[in-house]
């Protein structure tokens, strides 16, 4: 992508402090052999929603020239704030096309910018960021079905919800052009949070699993006691971890791709369980937040 040039600001001064202080390098370290755009936006928060207890959505109107792949994150730069956030998008490229705006859904922390965006953020809050991630679901209109995996553990159901967002978008697009598009294969997610308040987005991933009964599937797991369960839940619902069973009724070494992400450990497990299952290690891409 060609680099977005504007004259020398703040953000870049931003970044270069950032760059210069290893204390607080964290995402811009652990990222730093990840492809990045070379461009860095200016953007303004244009709406904040409480997803849970502890997660804050953010909606970010940017530049039209702003442009991302399903399953990308951004480095996130806040005024005043030296540590760099780096967030994984929550909504689809089919919500930047139709409004401009993209979506961020942050858990609380005290790692400053989280917390910035659960105490001081508000609308009209001035930020800027650069995408970047190899980690993404983009399929050309020409290319081969694949059946989609998504395992998600907690707040890693962002860049795995953009993609099943994006895949939604694809269907729609089929069905409005008569198929002639996208050669979409079927996507099942499997999303593992301790209660049912910390699933993130479970009633509109139920509804694109009724809207495309033949394309989209889901088991939702709670690890923790839950009393709270929402009738329209509970076909989708399980107690406890994702199973291996359940795992491999979704698993053709041929077809499937599977985007997992979440805590270290759960990717690590479940990548192995895969590949024991004959998914072979190239099919299999991860995200590691925390």
């Amino acid at each position: 992508m060609k680099a977005h040039r504007t004259k020398r600001s703040g953000w870049q001064d931003t970044t270069r402090r950032s760059m210069s202080s290893k204390r607080q390098m964290d995402h811009l370290e652990r990222t730093a052999k990840d492809s990045r755009q070379n461009a860095l936006y200016p953007a303004q928060v244009c709406g904040i929603i409480n997803e849970s207890e502890t997660v804050k959505r953010l909606r970010i109107a940017v530049p039209p020239d702003f442009s991302f792949k399903a399953g990308q994150w951004v480095d996130f730069f806040i005024p005043g704030v030296e540590t760099v956030g780096g967030f994984s998008m929550c909504s689809g490229p089919g919500l930047l096309q139709r409004e401009g705006v993209v979506e961020l859904a942050v858990k609380y922390s005290k790692h400053p910018p989280a917390h910035w965006i659960h105490t001081a953020c508000s609308v009209g809050s001035q930020v800027a960021m650069r995408v970047g991630g190899d980690f993404f679901f983009d399929p050309l209109p020409s290319g081969s079905a694949v059946d989609l995996l998504l395992v998600a553990g907690g707040v890693g159901i962002n860049p795995l919800y953009s993609i099943l967002l994006h895949t939604s978008d694809l269907l729609h697009l089929n069905r409005a052009s008569g198929g002639r598009d996208y050669n979409i294969g079927s996507a099942h997610l499997c999303y593992s949070a301790k209660t049912m308040q910390e699933l993130l987005f479970k009633s509109s991933i139920v509804e694109a699993c009724r809207e495309f009964p033949d394309k989209f599937s889901c088991d939702f797991h709670i690890t923790q006691q839950s009393t709270d369960v929402d009738p329209h839940l509970q076909p989708f619902l399980n107690r406890g971890r994702i199973t291996e069973e359940e795992l491999q009724a979704h698993v053709d070494p041929q077809r499937t791709l599977c985007f997992l992400c979440g805590p270290p450990p759960m990717i690590e497990a479940i990548s192995k369980t895969l590949m024991d299952l004959g998914l072979p290690k190239d099919r299999i891409l991860f995200e590691k937040w925390w």
